[in-house]
Protein backbone atom coordinates (compact mmCIF):
# COMPACT_ATOMS: atom_id res chain seq x y z
CA UNK A 1 0.00 0.00 0.00
CA UNK A 2 2.99 2.41 -0.30
CA UNK A 3 2.26 3.53 -3.46
CA UNK A 4 -1.50 4.25 -2.58
CA UNK A 5 -3.11 7.15 -1.69
CA UNK A 6 -4.59 7.48 1.34
CA UNK A 7 -8.13 7.44 -0.22
CA UNK A 8 -7.32 3.77 -1.73
CA UNK A 9 -5.75 2.79 1.26
CA UNK A 10 -9.20 3.33 3.11
CA UNK A 11 -11.02 1.54 0.11
CA UNK A 12 -9.41 -1.92 1.35
CA UNK A 13 -10.01 -1.40 4.72
CA UNK A 14 -13.52 -1.00 3.78
CA UNK A 15 -13.52 -4.10 1.47
CA UNK A 16 -11.74 -6.25 4.13
CA UNK A 17 -14.97 -4.83 5.86
CA UNK A 18 -17.47 -5.70 3.95
CA UNK A 19 -15.85 -9.86 2.95
CA UNK A 20 -15.66 -8.22 -0.66
CA UNK A 21 -11.72 -9.09 -0.85
CA UNK A 22 -10.46 -12.38 -0.89
CA UNK A 23 -7.82 -11.84 1.59
CA UNK A 24 -7.59 -9.38 4.77
CA UNK A 25 -5.25 -6.84 3.25
CA UNK A 26 -5.29 -5.49 7.06
CA UNK A 27 -3.01 -7.06 9.43
CA UNK A 28 -5.39 -6.45 12.27
CA UNK A 29 -8.46 -8.29 10.94
CA UNK A 30 -10.61 -9.62 11.98
CA UNK A 31 -12.24 -7.34 14.22
CA UNK A 32 -11.08 -7.84 17.75
CA UNK A 33 -13.63 -8.00 20.33
CA UNK A 34 -12.82 -4.97 22.31
CA UNK A 35 -13.96 -3.27 18.99
CA UNK A 36 -16.75 -5.12 18.55
CA UNK A 37 -18.18 -4.51 22.01
CA UNK A 38 -17.41 -0.91 21.40
CA UNK A 39 -19.30 -0.83 18.27
CA UNK A 40 -22.64 -2.24 20.62
CA UNK A 41 -22.09 0.47 23.34
CA UNK A 42 -22.07 3.47 20.15
CA UNK A 43 -25.32 1.97 18.20
CA UNK A 44 -26.91 1.82 21.36
CA UNK A 45 -26.06 5.42 22.94
CA UNK A 46 -27.21 6.33 19.10
CA UNK A 47 -30.90 5.36 19.72
CA UNK A 48 -30.31 6.84 22.90
CA UNK A 49 -29.97 10.41 21.03
CA UNK A 50 -31.87 9.76 18.49
CA UNK A 51 -35.14 8.89 19.74
CA UNK A 52 -36.15 11.98 21.56
CA UNK A 53 -34.32 13.64 18.78
CA UNK A 54 -36.58 12.28 16.40
CA UNK A 55 -39.82 13.61 17.66
CA UNK A 56 -38.78 16.97 17.73
CA UNK A 57 -37.94 19.71 14.96
CA UNK A 58 -35.94 19.41 12.38
CA UNK A 59 -36.72 15.65 12.22
CA UNK A 60 -40.45 16.34 12.21
CA UNK A 61 -40.26 19.03 9.33
CA UNK A 62 -38.23 17.13 7.36
CA UNK A 63 -40.43 14.49 6.18
CA UNK A 64 -42.41 17.43 4.77
CA UNK A 65 -39.64 18.19 2.81
CA UNK A 66 -39.12 15.23 1.25
CA UNK A 67 -42.68 13.60 0.82
CA UNK A 68 -42.07 11.22 -2.28
CA UNK A 69 -39.61 9.44 0.11
CA UNK A 70 -41.81 8.75 2.59
CA UNK A 71 -43.87 5.72 3.20
CA UNK A 72 -42.41 3.76 0.41
CA UNK A 73 -38.80 1.85 0.55
CA UNK A 74 -37.72 -0.35 3.48
CA UNK A 75 -35.48 2.22 5.97
CA UNK A 76 -37.22 3.17 9.03
CA UNK A 77 -37.43 6.25 10.69
CA UNK A 78 -36.61 6.32 14.49
CA UNK A 79 -38.39 6.49 16.33
CA UNK A 80 -42.02 6.24 14.67
CA UNK A 81 -40.78 3.30 12.54
CA UNK A 82 -42.48 5.17 9.75
CA UNK A 83 -40.94 3.88 6.01
CA UNK A 84 -39.04 5.72 4.04
CA UNK A 85 -35.91 5.25 1.44
CA UNK A 86 -32.77 4.92 2.43
CA UNK A 87 -31.77 7.94 1.79
CA UNK A 88 -34.64 9.82 3.62
CA UNK A 89 -34.48 7.61 6.42
CA UNK A 90 -30.20 8.73 6.52
CA UNK A 91 -31.27 12.74 6.30
CA UNK A 92 -34.44 12.38 8.88
CA UNK A 93 -32.31 9.97 11.61
CA UNK A 94 -29.15 11.79 11.02
CA UNK A 95 -30.33 15.21 12.10
CA UNK A 96 -32.53 13.52 14.68
CA UNK A 97 -29.83 11.91 16.60
CA UNK A 98 -27.99 15.32 16.63
CA UNK A 99 -30.39 17.63 17.83
CA UNK A 100 -30.87 16.89 21.62
CA UNK A 101 -26.66 16.73 21.75
CA UNK A 102 -26.26 13.67 23.28
CA UNK A 103 -24.36 12.01 20.65
CA UNK A 104 -20.57 10.38 20.79
CA UNK A 105 -18.12 12.30 20.42
CA UNK A 106 -14.16 11.14 18.61
CA UNK A 107 -12.24 13.44 21.33
CA UNK A 108 -8.89 13.61 19.15
CA UNK A 109 -11.23 14.92 15.84
CA UNK A 110 -13.23 17.04 17.22
CA UNK A 111 -16.10 15.12 15.51
CA UNK A 112 -19.42 13.32 16.38
CA UNK A 113 -19.02 10.01 13.97
CA UNK A 114 -22.37 8.22 15.29
CA UNK A 115 -24.79 10.89 13.97
CA UNK A 116 -23.03 10.36 10.23
CA UNK A 117 -22.57 6.80 10.59
CA UNK A 118 -24.80 4.97 11.99
CA UNK A 119 -28.16 6.18 10.07
CA UNK A 120 -26.32 5.60 6.99
CA UNK A 121 -25.68 1.86 8.07
CA UNK A 122 -28.78 1.76 9.74
CA UNK A 123 -30.45 2.68 6.64
CA UNK A 124 -29.02 0.71 4.30
CA UNK A 125 -28.76 -2.72 6.59
CA UNK A 126 -32.80 -2.44 6.20
CA UNK A 127 -32.76 -1.91 2.60
CA UNK A 128 -30.76 -4.48 1.67
CA UNK A 129 -31.99 -6.42 4.17
CA UNK A 130 -28.16 -7.31 6.01
CA UNK A 131 -27.48 -9.27 9.43
CA UNK A 132 -27.01 -7.73 12.36
CA UNK A 133 -23.22 -8.82 12.34
CA UNK A 134 -22.77 -6.96 8.65
CA UNK A 135 -24.52 -3.77 9.98
CA UNK A 136 -22.02 -3.85 12.94
CA UNK A 137 -18.78 -4.25 10.98
CA UNK A 138 -20.51 -1.34 8.85
CA UNK A 139 -20.36 0.97 11.30
CA UNK A 140 -16.85 0.22 13.04
CA UNK A 141 -15.88 0.97 9.48
CA UNK A 142 -17.42 4.19 8.64
CA UNK A 143 -16.18 4.85 12.61
CA UNK A 144 -12.43 4.12 11.99
CA UNK A 145 -12.54 5.64 8.32
CA UNK A 146 -13.83 9.07 9.49
CA UNK A 147 -12.53 9.37 12.80
CA UNK A 148 -8.92 9.07 11.44
CA UNK A 149 -9.56 11.86 8.51
CA UNK A 150 -11.20 13.81 11.76
CA UNK A 151 -8.04 13.58 13.79
CA UNK A 152 -5.86 13.94 11.05
CA UNK A 153 -7.36 17.66 9.47
CA UNK A 154 -7.84 19.10 12.97
CA UNK A 155 -7.59 21.32 15.05
CA UNK A 156 -7.12 23.43 12.24
CA UNK A 157 -10.33 22.35 10.44
CA UNK A 158 -12.54 23.06 13.29
CA UNK A 159 -11.33 26.88 12.60
CA UNK A 160 -14.28 27.26 10.41
CA UNK A 161 -16.03 23.70 9.34
CA UNK A 162 -18.42 21.51 11.57
CA UNK A 163 -16.25 18.35 11.56
CA UNK A 164 -19.09 16.41 12.08
CA UNK A 165 -20.90 17.53 8.47
CA UNK A 166 -17.56 17.39 6.58
CA UNK A 167 -15.90 14.40 8.00
CA UNK A 168 -19.20 13.07 8.83
CA UNK A 169 -19.43 12.75 4.90
CA UNK A 170 -16.44 9.98 4.73
CA UNK A 171 -18.03 8.38 8.38
CA UNK A 172 -21.75 7.39 6.45
CA UNK A 173 -20.08 6.44 2.66
CA UNK A 174 -17.62 4.27 4.75
CA UNK A 175 -20.51 2.69 6.40
CA UNK A 176 -22.72 2.45 3.24
CA UNK A 177 -20.22 0.90 1.07
CA UNK A 178 -19.64 -1.87 3.77
CA UNK A 179 -23.28 -2.45 3.25
CA UNK A 180 -23.57 -2.53 -0.53
CA UNK A 181 -20.20 -4.59 -0.80
CA UNK A 182 -18.04 -2.53 -2.83
CA UNK A 183 -15.00 -3.29 -3.93
CA UNK A 184 -11.79 -1.68 -2.73
CA UNK A 185 -11.48 0.56 -6.13
CA UNK A 186 -15.54 1.14 -5.65
CA UNK A 187 -15.23 2.17 -1.86
CA UNK A 188 -11.98 4.11 -2.75
CA UNK A 189 -13.87 6.14 -5.45
CA UNK A 190 -16.92 6.35 -2.91
CA UNK A 191 -14.76 8.31 -0.64
CA UNK A 192 -13.30 10.19 -3.32
CA UNK A 193 -16.97 11.50 -4.45
CA UNK A 194 -17.99 12.33 -0.45
CA UNK A 195 -15.11 14.15 -0.16
CA UNK A 196 -16.08 16.88 -2.93
CA UNK A 197 -19.78 16.79 -1.90
CA UNK A 198 -18.78 17.48 1.77
CA UNK A 199 -19.54 21.00 3.49
CA UNK A 200 -20.48 22.12 7.20
CA UNK A 201 -19.85 25.52 8.23
CA UNK A 202 -19.46 26.46 12.08
CA UNK A 203 -21.34 29.67 11.96
CA UNK A 204 -23.99 27.37 11.33
CA UNK A 205 -24.49 26.54 15.09
CA UNK A 206 -22.99 30.24 16.31
CA UNK A 207 -26.40 31.30 15.53
CA UNK A 208 -30.27 30.04 16.64
CA UNK A 209 -30.96 27.64 13.84
CA UNK A 210 -31.40 24.17 13.02
CA UNK A 211 -28.40 23.66 10.62
CA UNK A 212 -26.31 22.14 12.86
CA UNK A 213 -28.50 18.85 13.06
CA UNK A 214 -29.22 19.01 9.42
CA UNK A 215 -25.25 18.77 8.68
CA UNK A 216 -25.20 15.45 10.43
CA UNK A 217 -28.28 14.40 8.24
CA UNK A 218 -26.59 15.42 5.18
CA UNK A 219 -23.74 13.94 5.74
CA UNK A 220 -25.13 10.43 6.45
CA UNK A 221 -27.59 10.79 3.12
CA UNK A 222 -24.79 11.61 1.17
CA UNK A 223 -23.07 8.70 2.30
CA UNK A 224 -25.54 6.89 0.78
CA UNK A 225 -25.40 8.36 -2.14
CA UNK A 226 -21.36 8.50 -2.90
CA UNK A 227 -21.42 4.64 -2.37
CA UNK A 228 -24.22 4.38 -4.68
CA UNK A 229 -22.96 6.00 -7.35
CA UNK A 230 -19.53 4.29 -7.07
CA UNK A 231 -21.53 1.42 -7.40
CA UNK A 232 -22.80 2.65 -10.35
CA UNK A 233 -19.70 3.42 -11.82
CA UNK A 234 -19.02 6.52 -10.94
CA UNK A 235 -15.48 7.72 -10.24
CA UNK A 236 -14.14 10.48 -8.45
CA UNK A 237 -10.41 12.26 -7.87
CA UNK A 238 -8.41 9.44 -5.28
CA UNK A 239 -5.89 12.36 -5.04
CA UNK A 240 -9.17 14.12 -3.54
CA UNK A 241 -7.71 13.94 -0.16
CA UNK A 242 -3.76 14.91 0.04
CA UNK A 243 -3.73 16.51 -3.59
CA UNK A 244 -2.64 20.41 -4.19
CA UNK A 245 -6.34 21.45 -4.28
CA UNK A 246 -7.50 19.00 -1.87
CA UNK A 247 -9.43 18.09 1.41
CA UNK A 248 -6.40 18.96 3.43
CA UNK A 249 -5.23 21.75 1.45
CA UNK A 250 -8.50 23.29 0.91
CA UNK A 251 -9.83 22.77 4.63
CA UNK A 252 -6.66 22.78 7.04
CA UNK A 253 -2.69 23.14 7.24
CA UNK A 254 0.07 20.45 7.37
CA UNK A 255 -1.40 17.19 7.09
CA UNK A 256 -0.22 14.01 7.64
CA UNK A 257 -2.26 11.65 5.68
CA UNK A 258 0.93 8.76 6.28
CA UNK A 259 -0.11 9.20 10.37
CA UNK A 260 -3.95 8.89 9.15
CA UNK A 261 -3.79 5.47 7.56
CA UNK A 262 -1.29 4.29 10.23
CA UNK A 263 -2.43 1.58 12.42
CA UNK A 264 -5.43 0.90 10.45
CA UNK A 265 -7.03 -2.41 11.15
CA UNK A 266 -5.30 -2.92 14.29
CA UNK A 267 -5.45 0.15 16.31
CA UNK A 268 -9.32 0.67 16.98
CA UNK A 269 -10.36 3.94 17.76
CA UNK A 270 -13.93 2.75 18.23
CA UNK A 271 -12.38 2.33 21.26
CA UNK A 272 -12.07 5.76 22.02
CA UNK A 273 -15.18 6.81 21.97
CA UNK A 274 -16.64 9.50 24.43
CA UNK A 275 -20.08 8.92 25.31
CA UNK A 276 -21.82 12.24 26.53
CA UNK A 277 -22.86 12.45 30.40
CA UNK A 278 -24.62 15.95 29.98
CA UNK A 279 -26.74 17.06 27.13
CA UNK A 280 -25.01 20.25 25.84
CA UNK A 281 -21.44 21.13 23.81
CA UNK A 282 -18.87 18.87 24.45
CA UNK A 283 -16.95 22.09 25.22
CA UNK A 284 -18.89 22.69 28.55
CA UNK A 285 -18.62 19.11 29.71
CA UNK A 286 -15.40 19.15 32.13
CA UNK A 287 -16.77 22.42 33.61
CA UNK A 288 -19.94 21.39 34.56
CA UNK A 289 -18.17 18.36 36.38
CA UNK A 290 -15.82 20.37 37.76
CA UNK A 291 -18.77 22.48 39.55
CA UNK A 292 -20.71 19.92 40.21
CA UNK A 293 -17.90 17.87 42.28
CA UNK A 294 -17.14 21.42 44.03
CA UNK A 295 -20.64 21.94 45.26
CA UNK A 296 -21.43 18.27 46.28
CA UNK A 297 -18.25 17.94 47.74
CA UNK A 298 -18.49 20.92 49.58
CA UNK A 299 -22.15 21.02 50.73
CA UNK A 300 -22.74 24.79 48.57
CA UNK A 301 -25.90 25.56 48.06
CA UNK A 302 -26.69 28.15 45.26
CA UNK A 303 -27.96 31.06 47.14
CA UNK A 304 -24.47 31.22 48.75
CA UNK A 305 -22.29 31.37 45.64
CA UNK A 306 -20.69 35.27 44.84
CA UNK A 307 -18.79 34.27 41.83
CA UNK A 308 -17.50 31.04 39.70
CA UNK A 309 -14.21 31.38 37.88
CA UNK A 310 -14.38 28.99 34.50
CA UNK A 311 -11.11 28.42 32.68
CA UNK A 312 -11.16 26.54 30.09
CA UNK A 313 -9.77 26.27 26.63
CA UNK A 314 -10.08 29.05 23.60
CA UNK A 315 -12.55 26.87 21.51
CA UNK A 316 -15.01 26.47 24.20
CA UNK A 317 -14.55 30.47 25.28
CA UNK A 318 -15.77 30.81 21.54
CA UNK A 319 -18.33 28.50 21.29
CA UNK A 320 -19.99 28.46 24.57
CA UNK A 321 -19.14 31.90 26.22
CA UNK A 322 -22.77 33.15 26.00
CA UNK A 323 -24.20 33.94 29.64
CA UNK A 324 -27.57 35.11 28.53
CA UNK A 325 -28.78 32.43 26.30
CA UNK A 326 -32.71 33.03 24.89
CA UNK A 327 -33.20 29.90 23.50
CA UNK A 328 -32.69 25.90 24.71
CA UNK A 329 -30.81 26.00 21.59
CA UNK A 330 -28.16 29.00 22.59
CA UNK A 331 -28.62 27.25 26.05
CA UNK A 332 -26.66 24.24 25.09
CA UNK A 333 -24.03 26.09 23.67
CA UNK A 334 -23.63 28.40 26.92
CA UNK A 335 -21.28 27.30 29.71
CA UNK A 336 -21.96 30.00 31.88
CA UNK A 337 -26.01 28.64 31.72
CA UNK A 338 -25.00 25.02 32.52
CA UNK A 339 -23.03 25.45 35.04
CA UNK A 340 -26.04 27.35 36.26
CA UNK A 341 -27.93 24.65 35.36
CA UNK A 342 -26.40 22.09 37.22
CA UNK A 343 -25.96 24.25 40.35
CA UNK A 344 -29.52 24.75 40.57
CA UNK A 345 -30.83 21.32 39.19
CA UNK A 346 -28.13 18.83 39.91
CA UNK A 347 -28.03 17.91 36.65
CA UNK A 348 -27.69 19.08 32.53
CA UNK A 349 -30.10 16.67 31.07
CA UNK A 350 -33.16 17.22 27.94
CA UNK A 351 -35.08 18.98 31.51
CA UNK A 352 -32.54 21.61 32.05
CA UNK A 353 -33.78 23.01 28.35
CA UNK A 354 -37.15 23.01 29.09
CA UNK A 355 -39.09 26.79 28.77
CA UNK A 356 -39.41 26.30 33.16
CA UNK A 357 -35.71 25.63 33.12
CA UNK A 358 -35.01 28.78 30.28
CA UNK A 359 -36.93 31.10 33.12
CA UNK A 360 -35.45 29.83 36.12
CA UNK A 361 -34.29 32.72 38.21
CA UNK A 362 -31.34 30.52 40.30
CA UNK A 363 -30.22 29.57 36.99
CA UNK A 364 -29.99 32.75 35.53
CA UNK A 365 -28.25 33.90 38.50
CA UNK A 366 -25.53 32.11 39.21
CA UNK A 367 -24.85 32.08 35.06
CA UNK A 368 -24.83 35.77 35.73
CA UNK A 369 -22.25 35.40 38.09
CA UNK A 370 -19.61 33.06 35.88
CA UNK A 371 -16.46 34.12 34.28
CA UNK A 372 -15.58 32.04 31.29
CA UNK A 373 -12.05 32.64 31.17
CA UNK A 374 -9.10 30.97 29.00
CA UNK A 375 -7.05 28.59 31.12
CA UNK A 376 -3.49 28.88 29.66
CA UNK A 377 -2.77 24.40 30.42
CA UNK A 378 -6.48 23.46 29.70
CA UNK A 379 -5.85 25.09 26.19
CA UNK A 380 -2.46 23.51 25.72
CA UNK A 381 -4.21 20.12 26.20
CA UNK A 382 -6.68 20.60 23.94
CA UNK A 383 -7.73 18.82 21.97
CA UNK A 384 -6.69 16.16 23.13
CA UNK A 385 -8.14 16.55 26.29
CA UNK A 386 -10.97 18.21 27.26
CA UNK A 387 -10.40 20.07 30.55
CA UNK A 388 -11.41 22.85 32.88
CA UNK A 389 -10.70 24.75 35.72
CA UNK A 390 -13.20 26.09 38.58
CA UNK A 391 -13.47 28.04 41.73
CA UNK A 392 -16.41 28.99 43.39
CA UNK A 393 -15.99 31.84 45.73
CA UNK A 394 -19.21 32.07 48.74
CA UNK A 395 -20.58 34.69 50.14
CA UNK A 396 -18.25 34.98 53.42
CA UNK A 397 -14.97 34.77 51.33
CA UNK A 398 -14.19 30.78 50.93
CA UNK A 399 -12.91 29.66 48.09
CA UNK A 400 -13.40 25.88 46.62
CA UNK A 401 -11.52 24.80 43.50
CA UNK A 402 -11.34 21.88 41.56
CA UNK A 403 -9.41 20.88 38.19
CA UNK A 404 -11.53 18.19 36.41
CA UNK A 405 -8.40 16.87 33.78
CA UNK A 406 -10.92 15.17 31.28
CA UNK A 407 -14.75 14.76 31.21
CA UNK A 408 -17.14 12.03 32.46
CA UNK A 409 -17.31 9.61 29.30
CA UNK A 410 -14.04 10.23 27.65
CA UNK A 411 -12.15 7.26 26.88
CA UNK A 412 -9.94 7.84 30.67
CA UNK A 413 -13.10 8.23 32.59
CA UNK A 414 -15.63 6.50 30.36
CA UNK A 415 -19.29 6.11 31.27
CA UNK A 416 -20.00 2.06 32.10
CA UNK A 417 -22.56 -0.34 29.84
CA UNK A 418 -24.46 0.11 33.36
CA UNK A 419 -24.50 3.88 33.28
CA UNK A 420 -25.18 3.51 29.20
CA UNK A 421 -28.34 1.60 29.77
CA UNK A 422 -29.33 4.41 32.61
CA UNK A 423 -29.06 6.99 29.92
CA UNK A 424 -30.67 4.88 27.30
CA UNK A 425 -33.80 4.57 29.49
CA UNK A 426 -33.75 8.12 30.68
CA UNK A 427 -33.61 9.15 27.32
CA UNK A 428 -35.81 7.15 25.42
CA UNK A 429 -38.79 6.28 28.44
CA UNK A 430 -40.73 9.61 27.88
CA UNK A 431 -41.14 8.40 24.19
CA UNK A 432 -40.98 4.38 23.99
CA UNK A 433 -42.68 3.87 27.57
CA UNK A 434 -42.59 0.03 27.93
CA UNK A 435 -41.32 -0.54 24.83
CA UNK A 436 -37.68 1.27 25.53
CA UNK A 437 -36.22 -2.37 27.37
CA UNK A 438 -37.00 -4.93 24.44
CA UNK A 439 -35.13 -2.32 22.34
CA UNK A 440 -32.48 -2.43 24.80
CA UNK A 441 -32.51 -5.71 24.81
CA UNK A 442 -32.36 -6.45 21.28
CA UNK A 443 -29.41 -3.78 20.89
CA UNK A 444 -27.21 -5.37 23.27
CA UNK A 445 -27.42 -8.54 20.77
CA UNK A 446 -27.70 -6.41 17.68
CA UNK A 447 -24.80 -8.43 16.15
CA UNK A 448 -27.19 -11.81 16.46
CA UNK A 449 -30.11 -10.90 14.83
CA UNK A 450 -30.57 -11.64 11.24
CA UNK A 451 -32.47 -8.96 9.85
CA UNK A 452 -32.09 -4.88 11.62
CA UNK A 453 -36.13 -4.97 10.81
CA UNK A 454 -35.52 -7.11 13.94
CA UNK A 455 -35.22 -3.91 15.90
CA UNK A 456 -38.58 -3.34 17.93
CA UNK A 457 -39.09 0.40 17.44
CA UNK A 458 -42.09 1.88 15.56
CA UNK A 459 -45.63 1.42 15.60
CA UNK A 460 -46.20 1.06 11.84
CA UNK A 461 -47.61 -2.77 11.12
CA UNK A 462 -48.50 -2.62 8.13
CA UNK A 463 -46.02 -3.90 5.41
CA UNK A 464 -43.83 -1.28 3.61
CA UNK A 465 -45.17 -0.51 -0.26
CA UNK A 466 -41.99 -1.98 -1.49
CA UNK A 467 -42.97 -5.27 0.16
Amino acid sequence: MANKSPTETFGDFIAAMSGVSEIAVMSGMPVPEAAHHHAKRCVLDWFAAAVPGGVLPPATLLPDAVPEDLDRGRARLVPSGRFATARAAALINGAGSHTVEFDDIYRDGLYHPGVAVIPAALALAEETGADGALFLRAVIAGYEVSNRIAAAVNPAHYDFWHTTATIGYFGGTASASVLLGLTASEAAHALASAGTMAAGLQQAFRAEAMSKPLHAGRASEGGVLAARMAKAGITGALDILEGAAGFGAAMSRDVDWNAAVKGLGSDWTIERTTQKNHAACGHVHAAVDAVREIVTTNNIAAESIQRIEAGSYQKSLEICGNADPKTAFEAKFSLPYCLGAVIATGAVRIAAFSPEALANPTIRDIAAKVEHMVDPECDAAFPRRRSAKVTVETRDGQRFSHYAQTRKGDPDLPLSDAELDEKFFELTGDVLGTAARPLRDALWRIDTLASLSELPFGTIEAKSAAE
